[in-house]
């Protein structure tokens, strides 16, 4: 049987979303797909629950290694997929039953080499709120389109695409590893190496606001991966000659507050500091000589 789907799901300490995640991915209509679980170090019973659905469901293939992070994880992963495309899903998220067949659907309908859809925020309280909206069906093959339609580099989410495995390999895409946002990197390779990215309105990624990922805190060490994300995002799309909006471009943003109150907010380019009162209001433009 021709693999269609390579699911790849990096486990890390989610024993309390696992279940839904796995049931979510088992249960999808489209049957010809195999599930690559990293556990990833986790001190939990994860890797227990990973092994148990290894022995219901023969599509299931369960890789333990000591913690190394997300990146390292998902790059394992990629190394073993047999799938004509692969997809990521978060361990805390889950997506919808048709959601693989959705997407594979769509690029064999435009031999697209990425399908895109859209996501939903799912908060503990069950509130839904729209991450990212795909409206219509279509076919996007210039860079610019592709980087417009998926809200990049700002939204750089992995999660909610396939992508043709052999382009992925071809091009030598993988993920940072040992850092935070390793999402950016793979992302805004994938977007530009993979030439055609069509759009799936008709499924949707859950993305659970999980207050205790992570993700969440952003710690210094965070501070200087998000910012070495950007330069890289930088000089790729320089090398590459990517011409997106401004705001793409920022490499800091600085928010100065008061009991709460925005009071100022400075967006730090690489030549330019622009400075807006109450974080609305442009009062000041600093550049830096060259």
């Amino acid at each position: 049987m021709s693999l269609k789907v390579s699911v790849i799901i990096p486990v890390y300490n989610v024993e309390k979303f696992l279940l839904r995640c796995l049931e979510s991915v088992v249960n999808q209509t489209i049957k010809d797909i195999e599930i690559i679980c990293v556990n990833d170090g986790s001190t939990d019973s994860s890797l227990k629950i990973l092994e148990e659905f290894a022995v219901r469901d023969h599509r299931i293939i369960v890789i333990n290694q000591d913690n190394k992070g997300q990146g390292a994880a998902r790059n394992c992963a990629i190394e073993i997929a047999r799938g004509e495309y692969i997809g990521f899903v978060d361990s805390d998220d889950w997506v919808e039953l048709n959601y693989f067949e959705q997407l594979y659907a769509a690029t064999k309908k435009y031999d697209a080499d990425m399908a895109c859809c859209g996501i939903l925020r799912r908060y503990p309280s069950s509130r839904t709120r729209k991450k990212l909206e795909i409206k219509e069906e279509k076919l996007y093959s210039s860079t610019v389109g592709k980087y417009r339609i998926t809200e990049s580099p700002r939204k750089c989410y992995v999660y909610n695409k396939i992508y043709r495995r052999s382009e992925i390999n071809l091009h030598k895409i993988r993920f940072p590893e040992g850092v935070f946002f390793e999402d950016i990197g793979f992302s805004i390779r994938a977007l530009y190496f993979l030439k055609t990215l069509v759009t799936v309105p008709t499924t949707v990624y859950y993305y659970w606001v999980n207050y205790k990922s992570t993700t969440r805190e952003m710690t210094d060490k965070k501070q200087r991966d998000l910012l070495a994300a950007r330069r890289d995002f930088i000089d790729f799309s320089s090398k590459y000659h990517i011409n997106c909006d401004e705001k793409w471009y920022i490499k800091r943003k600085i928010v100065y507050k008061c009991f709460g109150i925005p009071i100022m907010k400075i967006h730090e380019w690489e030549t330019i500091k622009k400075y807006y009162l109450f974080a609305l209001i442009p009062i000041f433009e600093k550049r830096a000589s060259l």
